[in-house]
């Protein structure tokens, strides 16, 4: 099934933009311009979304299912579909559907994780299994090691994910607030070794920026996305394992206090929630 999402998010995103760039010449040739708009209206929006996302990687998260794009994708389908009953273009209507068709199994199928269950090997009072990660630098660093104070772990897909990096961003500008707090921050991910050590030198905080090599930690965890990687990504050096998103706060002895894994990999907490999570739990510096 895996398998089956990386292949069809990838030849999704490849349609769409041709699609959009097809419906947008017809447009320019002046022949039933309503139908072909309708089409624009099934697949531009999100792939507007998509380039914003790749391009500024400021977005963090999104709602769970895309309403608005949604609503135009039905509209588009509606309009173009009135206009070819009409004596317009039946090719429009059909991209149109099919366009609506791809975003409504991207947005239910491939963003879901089918109803995720919480790892049973990450227990809410129990310490962190054992295992050991490679640091920006080089060095390995222990579960053990990240749980000697407060911290905050984040397991995130890699640099190639717009929405993870964006949350790193998020993470950083908070930088202060949590030093302040005595609150370690770990943002681990399975991508190649180069990629993390990119990412601190991006970011140039006192971050744990650490790389899960052959994805042993998120299996430990049971947190391992087989066949995750969106297909065609392996070719800039990723494996097609990646992690599923997931946050875990453990306190100053390392047991486990608080983890959100998301069903939905656009669906992330904001840094408020792990600080109240801190601050609640009584976990920050006095």
């Amino acid at each position: 099934m895996n398998l089956a999402k990386s292949v069809f998010v990838s030849t999704y995103m490849t349609a769409a933009m041709a699609v959009v760039g097809y419906a947008g010449w017809m447009l320019t040739q002046g022949e039933d311009q309503l139908g072909w708009l309708g089409v624009l209206l099934t697949t531009a929006p999100f792939m507007m979304l998509l380039s914003y996302l790749m391009i500024f990687r400021a977005i963090a998260r999104t709602s769970n299912r895309l309403p608005l794009i949604n609503l135009m994708g039905a509209a588009g389908v509606g309009l173009s579909g009135y206009t070819a009953f009409a004596g317009g273009s039946v090719p429009a209507f059909a991209l149109a559907l099919a366009g609506w068709l791809g975003f409504l199994a991207y947005a239910y199928w491939y963003s879901s994780y089918g109803g995720r269950q919480p790892s049973a090997r990450i227990v809410i009072g129990a310490p962190l299994p054992a295992f050991s990660l490679k640091s920006s630098t080089g060095a390995a660093v222990t579960s053990a090691q990240l749980a000697e104070k407060p911290a905050i772990l984040i397991f995130f897909r890699g640099n190639w994910c717009p929405l993870c990096v964006a949350q790193v961003k998020e993470l950083v500008s908070r930088y202060q607030e949590l030093d302040a707090m005595g609150v370690r921050v770990a943002l681990i991910s399975p991508q190649p070794h180069a990629n993390t050590e990119a990412l601190a030198r991006k970011f140039a905080v006192p971050f744990d920026f650490l790389t899960d090599q052959g994805n042993k930690a998120a299996r430990t965890l049971g947190i391992a996305h087989d066949h995750g990687l969106p297909f065609g990504i392996q070719m800039l050096g990723y494996d097609s394992d990646t992690v599923l998103p997931t946050v875990i706060i453990t306190d100053a002895a390392g047991k486990v206090i608080w983890t959100h894994q998301t069903d939905n990999y656009r669906v992330r907490p904001e840094p408020d929630v792990f600080l109240d999570v801190i601050r609640k739990q009584g976990l920050a510096v006095a």
